[in-house]
């Protein structure tokens, strides 16, 4: 919405006050911290309400927050589009002993192919892209390599509904993970660099049992 209506939202802000309502932290997104800059730009006033994030909240499964490297997404593949690129951000965070948030794909309003050729409006069913198959692909991406940065018994932590009554928080390796269940969207993951002796303690109520944790 705001790539497209940008001028739009900036235009009404120059007379009328202008409420522009965000999920997750306010400058989590690129074209967030674009639009303020434009409105600064044009001695626009602006305030700012921070908000709940993923960035803060994934704190609730013991990793500190602090031994966190760069954040990578993870994107669904497609038979003709496989990107790579966040493999090597999360070598790097790995090397440094660091843990690496992920953040998965969502598709939410995409545009069919159909819709695109023909120049009508027509959208793709939502699409959540699940702890499972980010694991999937994660996994797919080192085939390749000689010396992969991780295996299917690196360590990690899986996290579905962070914030709501059902959350849920698993961790385990790889391969475990992709056993489990993890319910409705919004998922993320944690990769896992090396742990603190309290991390290790706090993650032993969220190690993979038969039994779900919350």
């Amino acid at each position: 919405m705001v790539e497209e209506k940008a001028d739009e939202i900036l235009s009404e802000a120059d007379h009328a006050h202008v409420a522009f309502l965000v999920v997750g932290d306010p400058f989590g997104a690129t074209t967030h911290t674009d639009l303020v800059v434009r409105a600064k730009k044009m001695a626009i006033e602006v305030k700012v309400v921070h908000n709940a994030s993923v960035m803060n909240a994934i704190g609730v499964c013991g990793l500190q927050l602090y031994r966190y490297g760069e954040t990578v997404s993870i994107p669904f593949f497609t038979e003709t589009w496989r990107p790579d690129s966040f493999y090597e951000k999360i070598q790097r965070n790995l090397s440094m002993g660091l843990h690496t948030l992920c953040l998965l794909d969502i598709r939410v309003k995409e545009p069919t192919l159909e819709s695109l050729c023909r120049g009508r409006k027509a959208y793709e069913p939502p699409r959540y892209m699940t702890i499972n198959t980010a694991i999937e692909q994660l996994l797919e991406i080192v085939q390749a390599r000689e010396e992969p940065a991780y295996t299917e018994d690196t360590e990690c932590v899986g996290l579905a509904r962070l914030g709501s009554e059902d959350q849920m928080i698993v961790a385990g390796t790889m391969k475990q993970l992709q056993m489990v269940d993890f319910g409705a969207p919004l998922h993320c993951l944690v990769i896992t660099g090396q742990t603190h002796p309290v991390e290790e303690e706090m993650l032993y109520f969220y190690r993979c049992r038969t039994s779900i944790q919350h």
